[in-house]
């Protein structure tokens, strides 16, 4: 039986859309979508375009989220944004550690702990991205990779606070590869983070956070996606970029 927690459906637009592109789509998905009080939807666009959007997201249920964050609040550090900025113009949630920021920006476990402690304090929730090579997974070593990850990621977070964390699991191979991990294989590292986080933070904050998949989601394969019991919703890259694509990912379980 699936435990009720808030479905969540994050756009990741990427390198995506202007200005005046953004705002076009947010007002399209408004009306497309309806009424989505029973879930939340995110638009993690880019940052020229986030104060524009949240102030054009007027339906209950639709929140603004950035890609990426830096984890100082000021100082010396030439085109960086700071979690206190993207606070300031409205955004609710951030993307943090997702395979392309490691992959081609260096990123760290150590640099993604850094980011998601500035999000918490400032008052942001943390989407934290984690996901295993094709190598690593026919080596049989998913739960070791992915392990090391969520601990490195979550090392120092007040418990109190925890619960509040996002765990995005995206295999790096299925990343706009058209090819998705199967719903068994995705249930079956959801409940491997699960019993991690119970193993630090307790059964109570394990069983609230939400997890949800990353990968070569799109409209064909949600429903399916969404019947296993650990699946709390979708990260969504290429199918997030047209208005119906993401419509129907949205509202899945709608005629």
């Amino acid at each position: 039986m699936k435990t009720r927690r808030i479905p969540l459906f994050v756009a990741n637009w990427k390198l995506h859309n202007s200005v005046r592109d953004s705002l076009d789509y947010v007002n399209s998905i408004q009306r497309n979508c309806g009424p989505i009080a029973d879930r939340e939807v995110v638009i993690a666009g880019p940052f020229m375009a986030l104060k524009d959007v949240y102030e054009q997201l007027t339906r209950p249920g639709f929140r603004v989220g950035a890609q990426n964050c830096f984890w100082e609040d000021a100082g010396a550090f030439t085109g960086e944004v700071s979690a206190s900025m993207l606070a300031e113009v409205g955004c609710a949630y951030v993307i943090l550690g997702h395979s392309e920021r490691r992959r081609l920006f260096a990123e760290t476990d150590d640099m993604v702990n850094l980011k998601i402690h500035a999000s918490l304090r400032n008052g942001m929730v943390p989407i934290l991205c984690v996901g295993e090579e094709l190598s690593t997974r026919e080596a049989g070593k998913t739960s070791d990779a992915v392990g090391a990850q969520v601990h490195r990621a979550i090392r120092g977070i007040d418990p109190k606070v925890a619960g509040k964390i996002v765990i995005a699991y995206e295999p790096i191979w299925a990343i706009g590869t058209g090819r998705s991990a199967t719903p068994t294989q995705i249930q079956e590292v959801h409940v491997f983070i699960r019993g991690e986080i119970a193993r630090i933070f307790g059964d109570s904050t394990a069983e609230s956070i939400r997890m949800i998949y990353g990968g070569s989601v799109s409209a064909s394969n949600i429903c399916e996606l969404m019947n296993e019991p650990d699946v709390d919703g979708a990260l969504v890259g290429s199918a997030s970029l047209k208005v119906e694509s993401f419509a129907k990912i949205i509202c899945f379980d709608r005629k």
